[in-house]
């Protein structure tokens, strides 16, 4: 089992969680995170840390999660310190169906890992 980051994280992306991840496996997009589910090591200290509440275990109904975070985890450079939130987080913090809507999927700053 892994962590992944959902749909909630997209145009909040607060990064509370990649201070404590003990193995960096947090990956940045211009407006959302990742995990890579082939890193992480299954400890959970991260989900309490997210004030949007948008990283969750490894289930079923979370399969495309659990694919958009490996395949964006290959694709955008790590992160490892925290940073300020998005201006818009608290606006955009619960709404549905974001992924739809919003997702970035350039890396932040527009770097890509080869």
């Amino acid at each position: 089992m892994t962590y992944v980051v959902t749909d909630n994280c997209i145009k909040c992306k607060y990064t509370d969680c990649v201070s404590v991840c003990p193995v960096d496996c947090f990956y940045e997009g211009e407006n959302t995170l990742v995990i890579d589910p082939d890193e992480c090591i299954d400890c959970g200290v991260c989900v309490p840390e997210c004030p949007a509440e948008a990283i969750s275990p490894e289930s079923p109904d979370l399969a495309n999660w659990v694919e958009i975070n490996r395949q964006y985890a290959k694709k955008w450079p790590v992160i490892t310190k925290k940073k300020d939130a998005l201006p818009e987080a608290k606006e955009f913090d619960g709404m549905k169906n974001k992924y739809e809507k919003f997702f970035d999927p350039r890396g932040f700053n527009n770097q890509t890992r080869a």
